[in-house]
């Protein structure tokens, strides 16, 4: 398949200007072109399950009264960052799928690269805050509804709303100041820092040293805190006396456990392949970025609807008088 570059002529380098506005290509899924309609059915599926799926979650808690405590807050404030990861990348993947649109302005491009990584960076807050109150529940239950209150839950969903967003802003806008060159084609359906950055022809040490730094002090050091949880939240099971003590507490943090796992595996996946591939398959890179970005809005809901009893049971009530009132 023969790839032309779009580029507007408003966008053209002149002789006497170094900056432009590129319109980025998006490649989408470069060499499965011919079964690109067998693609669009896991993709559309991922979509309707991450979609349904975070939006009966938020749907059940706000309607169940036993439902809003703490823990649920969490819960509904994790589903609202898997719907926005999932919203984020449909116009872009489901373009190319519908309509074979594969050009981006850049100001879109932009925007679109500021949600991903904003929704990536709260969905990592949220897992450590969850973590926290996973580790309070076990280890101090009596001082839990002293310590987790529904006003601390608010002041840090706050803060986990706005710490990605409001770090991210130096360097997303510093992109506008970057001149372009060669071919502007992104490697995936949807835009990500790591890729456009690359396409700058000038100096970005400051994007690269601001952006790990940024991934350093937020995801990095979530996980550390969050495997700092789970350790004194182990040494206290293994204190319980017997072993069905043991797994009766501990199946408290299985959902948490399992969304931990889902979103942190394939983040750390995606980061050595893009460090440590330079000669991996292109297809690697395409595989990694999918992963990360479409599976955990999709399995999450799945895991919290299967493990945690309350949501459930509120889904087959809810289900069962959608039946009778048919």
């Amino acid at each position: 398949m023969s790839v032309q570059y779009l580029v507007s002529p408003q966008f053209m380098v002149l002789p006497n200007i170094t900056q432009f506005r590129p319109i980025f290509y998006l490649t989408g899924f470069p060499g499965l072109e011919a079964i690109k309609h067998w693609i669009f059915i896991p993709f559309f599926f991922m979509y309707l399950v991450a979609i349904s799926g975070n939006c009966l979650i938020l749907i059940i808690i706000k309607t169940s009264h036993n439902l809003h405590t703490p823990m649920y807050y969490l819960l509904s404030l994790l589903a609202l960052t898997d719907l926005g990861l999932s919203v984020s990348t449909l116009p872009t993947t489901m373009g190319i799928f519908w309509f074979n649109s594969r050009s981006i302005y850049f100001g879109a491009c932009q925007i679109q690269m500021f949600c991903i990584h904003s929704f990536s960076f709260m969905e990592s807050s949220v897992l450590l805050i969850m973590s926290f109150d996973r580790f309070v529940a076990i280890c101090h239950p009596l001082r839990y509804s002293a310590i987790i209150t529904g006003q601390r839950v608010v002041g840090a969903g706050l803060i986990v709303i706005l710490r990605g967003p409001v770090a991210l802003v130096p360097i997303v806008l510093l992109l506008k100041a970057f001149p372009y060159c060669g071919p502007p084609v992104l490697s995936h359906s949807f835009c990500l820092h790591q890729e456009v950055i690359h396409l700058a022809c000038t100096d970005t040490t400051f994007n690269n040293l601001y952006g790990l730094t940024l991934v350093v002090f937020t995801v990095m050091l979530d996980l550390v805190l969050i495997a700092l949880s789970y350790g004194l939240i182990l040494h206290t099971v293994v204190g319980l006396a017997s072993q069905k003590e043991q797994l009766q507490v501990f199946q408290t943090c299985t959902s948490h456990l399992c969304a931990v796992l889902v979103f942190f595996v394939p983040m750390m996946g995606l980061s050595l392949v893009h460090r440590f591939g330079n000669h991996a398959p292109p297809a690697v890179h395409l595989l990694m970025a999918n992963v990360y970005l479409f599976v955990p809005p999709m399995l999450n809901p799945i895991i919290y609807s299967i493990k945690t009893k309350e949501i459930r049971h509120a889904i087959i009530k809810l289900l069962g008088l959608r039946k009778a009132n048919a």
